[in-house]
């Protein structure tokens, strides 16, 4: 249900805040406003969007959309989570990005050095002390940039990160 490429979009975009389908649009080009609202109806018929305010507006009702607080995983619901649960999680996820990707992929001009995509991977020897010293770092530079608001000129772009313990490599033979 959520795994839908447009509906995480929505998703993302009420997890960083509340925002009317005039909002939405204006962020999710790509939607159509017929779209948008299909969409809306179904992650409310699944729980994972709520009506958090309704306003009256040139004679008509609108509604502000926000993430239904049960839709947001807590942390004692991590710790409680089966296997197959956080594997659904990050699939999820993982998912998300494969539509963001494709959504990208599929516009008529693409320049990936230009648009600034890329996708890599980087295996760290850290202690925990070490990993948690670096997490921090990382996440108060995107956190630093996160309160950017639009303008003219800035594109929105998803960084997504994955932090997680490998199997360790067998070192080579020389």
């Amino acid at each position: 249900m959520i795994l839908h490429p447009q509906r995480m979009a929505i998703i993302r975009a009420l997890a960083r805040r509340p925002q009317t389908a005039k909002e939405l649009l204006a962020g999710l080009s790509d939607v159509s406003q017929a779209t948008l609202y299909r969409h809306i109806a179904l992650l409310r018929e699944s729980g994972t969007v709520d009506v958090v305010a309704e306003r009256q507006a040139h004679g008509a009702v609108e509604r502000t959309y926000g993430l239904a607080a049960e839709a947001i995983v807590s942390g004692s619901e991590l710790s409680g989570a089966s296997r197959e649960d956080h594997f659904r999680y990050f699939a999820t996820f993982a998912s998300g990005l494969l539509g963001e990707y494709s959504n990208y992929v599929a516009r008529e001009d693409i320049d990936l050095e230009r648009d600034g995509v890329g996708f890599r991977e980087h295996v760290f020897n850290l202690t925990d002390a070490e990993l948690r010293e670096m997490l921090a770092e990382v996440r108060a530079v995107l956190e630093a940039r996160s309160n950017n608001a639009p303008s003219a000129g800035r594109i929105p772009r998803l960084i997504a990160t994955v932090t997680m313990p490998i199997t360790p490599r067998e070192p080579e033979e020389s």
